[in-house]
């Protein structure tokens, strides 16, 4: 009888190791995975573009603080970003890094949408399979991740963001025909007034890139401003010729990433949703980690340095639109040119000075050169999911000034904004990857 015991009990203990040794298998492409389900849910929730690139620093921060704990090679953002205090260190010989930065990432992520169960259904369905392999490594792993996602929300707590959201809407005033006005169709009211009031993750303040001024305003011909507002008028003119086959109405389409558009059908209004430039930005990212066959801990370290520099961008250029609050191209050429006048692009709902598209595009081309290299040629399908073919860029700059430039061609901005936002951007890229020690080997793009 003692024999058949201890018998049972050896091979309940052997079936006990083999589950225990069957290996979690994780790669970079579950975190690549990881920011699409994030991006969809925002694309659902309809963000303004600042607020998701918020999302996506939050999130890609507190993965990466996990890995930074155990790769050598990456530093943690601690005393780096501001107000972050070093994250707990892992006490558990069980710990499984990629799990935990996994957990985190996720944690974070729910806590900043609206539709908190579409991720959550993501996360489960992908930690219950982990956790059936190894439930003691999963459990161990998923608690030093929730522990890190913690200190993470601690964090943001204390970024102002909550207290925006009650601050007042932005004021218009029509009787000063340089300033900004709602526009159609749906004449929104200008989206995030106080978003440089907004704690910053790297530059020193939200007017540390303070642009020059927009050119100034007049309706003069022979002005600069008013021949920048011509321009707008006569570009979108070129472009109506043959908008089937235009290459500029191609490039306007592409970049777009207005998750605002509005569509009206007789009594009806609804909503195309899209991704936002941050969005586009960090599937960019994604190309370039498979691209490059970057491991998990580069792919996070990517994604991190892009968000952050996108975060901070958007909080550079919300300080310069509502500082200058000026009007947008299509409010003037209707009311003095032609009232029927539309632009290729929907109006998004702010001020025009100066361009985010061009400002985040700038940054994110710095950061991701920074990471990859000067001459990284990539095919660009980010838009395909949204009926846009792919395009092809030799390198991330030539990526940003086509971005830049589609502002123009979509009729939303005047020259200035967009050429001055590439800089603006470009600058406040260079100041942060040169801020920034999160690598040991990493080297800096020389500041230009």
């Amino acid at each position: 009888m003692k024999k058949f015991i201890l018998l049972i009990f050896s091979s309940i203990l052997i079936i006990s190791c083999e589950k225990k040794a069957e290996k979690i298998e994780i790669t970079s492409e579950d975190f690549h995975a990881a920011n699409d389900h994030l991006t969809k849910v925002m694309v659902h929730d309809i963000f303004s573009p600042p607020v998701a690139s918020r999302v996506y620093s939050y999130s890609n921060i507190a993965a990466y603080e996990v890995m930074a704990q155990f790769d050598s090679e990456y530093k943690s953002l601690a005393g780096q970003l501001t107000g972050l205090d070093p994250v707990p260190e892992s006490t558990s010989e069980l710990t499984n890094p990629e799990i935990a930065a996994l957990v985190a990432f996720y944690e974070i992520g729910k806590n900043l949408v609206f539709s908190e169960e579409r991720l959550t259904v993501k996360s489960d369905s992908i930690f219950e399979s982990w956790e059936a392999r190894d439930e003691q490594t999963f459990k161990a792993s998923e608690a030093y991740g929730l522990q890190i996602a913690s200190h993470i929300k601690d964090w943001m707590s204390r970024d102002n963001y909550s207290e925006t959201r009650t601050m007042p809407k932005f004021s218009v005033h029509t009787e000063d025909e340089s300033r900004w006005q709602p526009t159609p169709p749906s004449y929104m009211d200008g989206i995030e007034p106080h978003w440089s009031k907004i704690r910053p993750f790297a530059i020193n303040t939200a007017n540390q890139f303070k642009p020059v001024p927009p050119p100034e305003f007049s309706m003069e011909p022979g002005s600069r401003f008013h021949t920048e507002l011509m321009e707008v008028y006569n570009v979108r003119e070129e472009i109506a010729k043959d908008e089937e086959n235009s290459e500029k109405m191609a490039i306007a389409k592409f970049w777009d990433c207005n998750p605002y558009v509005s569509i009206t059908r007789g009594h009806l209004m609804f909503a195309t949703k899209k991704i936002t430039p941050g969005g586009h930005w960090m599937g960019i990212t994604k190309i370039a980690c498979q691209k490059s066959e970057a491991d998990f801990s580069k792919s996070i370290y990517a994604y991190t340095k892009v968000a952050i520099v996108l975060s901070d961008g958007f909080i550079s250029c919300w300080d310069e639109k509502y500082r200058s609050t000026l009007v947008r191209p299509e409010t003037l050429i209707n009311k003095y040119i032609d009232e029927s006048w539309t632009s290729v692009l929907q109006t998004p709902p702010f001020p025009e000075y100066t361009s985010g598209h061009s400002v985040v595009s700038g940054a994110a081309a710095i950061a991701l050169t920074d990471v990859f290299g000067n001459d990284f040629s990539f095919d660009d399908d980010t838009e395909v999911e949204y009926g846009l073919p792919v395009r092809s860029f030799n390198s991330f700059k030539e990526a940003s000034t086509e971005a830049a430039e589609s502002r123009l061609y979509g009729g939303i901005h005047y020259r200035a904004a967009i050429e001055v936002g590439l800089d603006q951007g470009e600058a406040l890229g260079h100041f942060i990857i040169n801020k920034l020690e999160m690598t040991n080997s990493q080297g800096k793009l020389a500041a230009q």
